[in-house]
């Protein structure tokens, strides 16, 4: 069930023919549908399942709903496409990955900066030892959108927590994967999900409504290499400053600012040095501008040649990484409540 941004990177994966899609309303369905050449549009995903047999489907919908339409369309014989973060809890996400591999379907989460040549760069200096042994990272993300009380419609469902909305799931899923692709497995967790502004103004009409999904998240990850990683991000400051990546190893850092995109890497004891990866597919006609509309194209590529050639997935997040991180953010949660830390239980394989 492809989101629009979607189409225009399935423009660019081969023998890729999207025959339906829908939407909680069918004039935005059959919209995208006209505006990508789509045969069928819907506001019903279960009517399109029942009508369609597709080999592979999107789901790109509120959280809550992750978990019912993985289900439906594995069973209906499909490989899925799951969007971030996996499911409202670990029990969904557990759910959808035995379901997945009982029916031998291929599976992915959309974690698309796996395939963004800069942080697979980064995962390659980290795996030869160039940096040493990874200390601790630090990442940041920090922005205004949420910081104007009257900046979010009424009902809006990243703004809710029944929905599966928040910072913790849209930007820190996110972090804890590339975390764990860098860094293995987390063993214990600490943090807060927070709501700072609560008490909000429909942007269009004045009508005060309440969020209940967190605006601001902080955790601390302690990996089972020893590692920390630091992870802080709020949608309620009063500018953009963007995201920023440091690793620190023993023998060299590592600096990622998403403003620029450079990639920055210094010796022990030395001066930072661009070692930035370029992305082929940036040049690609069609695509929206920045590193998420173009790292989804690797990454249809990579899922769509693995059903056609009958094989698991070599690279990307599969819903055993799904798992993995909806266990992390169940536990900032947890984590939220008891001011303690939370000890994670050993990944499944």
């Amino acid at each position: 069930m492809p989101a629009p941004p979607i189409s225009p990177a399935l423009r660019h994966v081969d023998g890729a023919e999207v025959v339906a899609l829908a939407s909680s309303r069918l004039d935005s369905a059959k919209s995208a549908a006209d505006e990508f050449g789509v045969p069928a549009a819907y506001d019903d995903w279960q009517e399109m399942l029942d009508k369609h047999s597709p080999d592979l489907v999107l789901i790109a919908t509120p959280t809550d709903l992750h978990a019912p339409i993985t289900l439906a369309a594995l069973e209906q014989g499909a490989h899925v496409l799951c969007e971030k973060p996996t499911a409202m809890d670990a029990a969904e996400a557990s759910a959808m990955l035995d379901k997945a591999e009982a029916l031998g379907r291929v599976h992915m989460i959309d974690h698309e900066l796996r395939f963004n040549p800069n942080r697979a760069k980064v995962a390659e200096m980290i795996s030869n030892g160039d940096l040493g042994e990874i200390r601790h990272v630090n990442i940041a993300n920090i922005g205004a959108s949420w910081a104007d009380p009257a900046s979010r419609p009424k009902g809006d469902w990243w703004s809710l927590a029944e929905h599966g909305g928040g910072r913790l799931g849209a930007n820190g899923s996110h972090q804890v994967d590339m975390v764990r692709w860098w860094l293995g497995p987390v063993a214990s967790v600490v943090g807060q999900a927070l709501t700072v502004i609560p008490d909000r103004l429909d942007k269009k009409t004045g009508e005060p409504w309440t969020a209940t999904a967190d605006d601001l998240s902080y955790f601390t990850l302690q990996m089972q290499s020893g590692a920390l990683a630091q992870i802080f991000m709020s949608g309620v400051a009063a500018n953009n400053i963007g995201n920023l990546t440091q690793v620190f190893g023993s023998k060299g850092s590592i600096i990622l600012d998403n403003d620029d995109e450079k990639l920055m890497f210094a010796k022990a004891g030395g001066s930072f040095e661009d070692i930035t990866a370029s992305d082929p597919n940036a040049a690609l006609p069609g695509l929206n501008k920045g590193i998420w509309n173009v790292s989804v194209v690797a990454a249809l590529r990579e899922l769509t040649a693995a059903i056609a050639e009958g094989r698991k997935l070599r690279a990307g997040a599969t819903f055993f990484d799904g798992l993995a991180n909806q266990r992390v953010l169940d536990a900032v949660k947890q984590s939220t409540s008891t001011r303690a830390w939370v000890d994670l239980p050993a990944e499944r394989t």
